[in-house]
Formats: C-alpha cells, sequence, structure tokens
C-alpha cells in the first residue's frame, strides 16, 4: 500500500527551521497536535510520496478531532510559509493517496480518519 512510502516534516518555524517532527513510515491521523507538543505551532512543511509523488494528501485542521477550518495539499511539496494558517494547525491526517473534498468533508463531519492509517490520539 502507498502509506508506507509516505514522508512528512513538520517545522515550527518558517523555511524549515525551529523544531521539527519527521513521519517516514505510512499515514497518520493525529487528532491533536498537542500530544507532541506542537498543538498551533506549524509554519512550514516538506510532504512527498517516495513511490508516487502526486499520490499523498495532507489535511490540516485548526481544531482538535479533525474540525475547524481546513489546509489540503495533494502531492508532493514543500512549502516554507503556511501563511494565513501559520501556527494554526490543532489536527492533521496524512495518507498516501488523493483523498477528495467529499472524503475530507466527511471525516469533519464524523470526526473519523481513513481505517487504513495509524490514528493518534493525546
Amino acid at each position: 500500500m502507498a502509506n508506507k512510502d509516505v514522508r512528512l516534516q513538520l517545522f515550527s518555524g518558517n523555511n524549515f527551521t525551529n523544531r521539527r517532527i519527521l513521519f517516514r513510515h505510512g499515514g497518520v491521523a493525529i487528532r491533536d497536535l498537542g500530544a507532541f507538543r506542537f498543538d498551533n505551532l506549524l509554519s512550514s512543511l516538506r510532504l512527498r510520496n517516495a513511490s508516487t509523488t502526486d499520490s499523498v494528501t495532507l489535511v490540516l485542521f485548526s481544531r482538535i478531532k479533525f474540525q475547524g477550518s481546513i489546509r489540503v495539499f495533494r502531492g508532493s511539496q514543500t512549502v516554507s510559509n503556511l501563511g494565513s494558517f501559520n501556527n494554526l494547525t490543532s489536527s492533521l491526517i496524512l495518507v498516501g493517496r488523493n483523498l477528495t473534498n467529499s472524503q475530507i468533508q466527511q471525516i469533519q463531519r464524523t470526526g473519523i480518519p481513513p481505517r487504513d492509517i495509524l490514528a493518534i490520539r493525546q
């Protein structure tokens, strides 16, 4: 499954600086970034799928439990500054495929992440 090839680096500073959290193996759903002491600290990121560069989705949520405003990234990319979403992320979902807008809306409605990924709760 493509989730094993997903890579994500989160940084607390712009331009990939300050504190870093690295996910190297698979998709993940983090209900509350407070579990990593990273709530409302995300400022820049690097996202990729090592095997299929266009098959990866990262959804950032402004509130815990996949609620609030969202910012969606599809495909491998580097983001040196989250702009208006800087320091607003409280939960996230990362998968090694492209989630549709309706799938993301369903996650927001139900608070339930996709089944084939690691779910981290605080």
